[in-house]
C-alpha cells in the first residue's frame, strides 16, 4: 500500500509547481472571421397545393386527387422532371359548424382535404409561365417561392476562403494593436455556413409570362474561429 504521507507531500509538491507551468504557456488571440458570396440563382423552388371542401370526406379527397392531378400534368407539360416534383402533407380534416351551446359539441358540416406540391424549376425562363399555369388549372394555394444555386457547394467554398482570410487580418490587428506579434495557428474551426437565401433586387418577368418574378442574387455565407498563440519577442 502507498505511502499516504509520501503522496500527499508529492501532491503539494504538484500544486506548488502548477502556478509555474501556467506561466510557460503562451497567450492566445481568438478571432473569429465571415465571407460572404454573392451569385445569381439558377433554380427556383415552387410549394403549391390544392384545398377542396365538400360534404363528405370521399369527395372532398377525390376533388383534391382531380386539382392534385391537374398540378402534375401541368407541370409534366412544361417539361419539369419527375424527379424535380414531390407531393406531400396529403390532410383530411372535419369542417364544423359555428353553431355551438353548452351542452353539445359542434357539428360537422363538411370535410377540407388538401394536397402540397413542391417543385423545382431549373429552367428559369419557363418560371412565369408554369406559375401561371398551374394556378389557371390546379392549384388554388400559393405556398411560397424561394430562388437557389443548384451547386452551392463550390461558391461556400469561396466564403470560407474569405472568411480565414477576414480572420486572419483581424488577428494580425489584434495582435499589432497590443504590440505583441502573432505565433503560429492552434485551431480552426467552422462555425457554420448558410446556404442560399432568396434577395430581391429587382423586378425581372420570366419569359413573355404576365406574372412578374423577382430573381435577385443569393447570398452563401461561411463564419470560422481561428486560435493563435502570441509569438515569442
Amino acid at each position: 500500500m502507498p505511502n499516504a504521507t509520501g503522496f500527499i507531500a508529492a501532491l503539494l509538491v504538484l500544486i506548488g509547481m502548477s502556478p509555474l507551468w501556467a506561466d510557460d504557456l503562451p497567450g492566445r488571440i481568438t478571432v473569429t472571421g465571415e465571407g460572404r458570396v454573392f451569385a445569381v440563382p439558377d433554380m427556383a423552388v415552387v410549394t403549391m397545393g390544392a384545398t377542396a371542401e365538400a360534404e363528405t370526406a370521399k369527395a372532398a379527397m377525390d376533388e383534391t386527387s382531380v386539382m392534385t392531378n391537374a398540378i402534375l400534368e401541368r407541370l409534366a407539360e412544361a417539361g419539369v422532371a419527375e424527379r424535380d416534383v414531390q407531393t406531400s402533407d396529403l390532410r383530411l380534416m372535419p369542417v364544423r359548424s359555428n353553431r355551438t351551446s353548452s351542452d353539445t359539441r359542434p357539428e360537422i358540416d363538411g370535410y377540407q382535404a388538401s394536397n402540397r406540391v413542391t417543385v423545382r424549376v431549373r429552367d428559369l425562363a419557363s418560371l412565369g409561365n408554369i406559375l401561371d399555369a398551374v394556378l389557371t388549372d390546379g392549384a388554388n394555394q400559393l405556398g411560397g417561392l424561394q430562388f437557389v444555386v443548384s451547386d452551392p457547394e463550390p461558391l461556400l467554398n469561396e466564403a470560407r476562403v474569405k472568411a480565414v482570410a477576414d480572420a486572419r487580418a483581424r488577428a494580425e490587428l489584434f495582435a499589432e494593436a497590443a504590440g505583441v506579434t502573432l505565433g503560429p495557428l492552434v485551431s480552426l474551426s467552422e462555425a457554420g455556413a448558410q446556404f442560399p437565401r432568396s434577395e430581391m433586387m429587382g423586378l425581372a418577368r420570366a419569359s413573355d409570362a404576365g406574372m412578374p418574378i423577382a430573381q435577385g442574387e443569393a447570398e452563401l455565407s461561411a463564419n470560422v474561429t481561428l486560435v493563435y498563440e502570441i509569438g515569442s519577442e
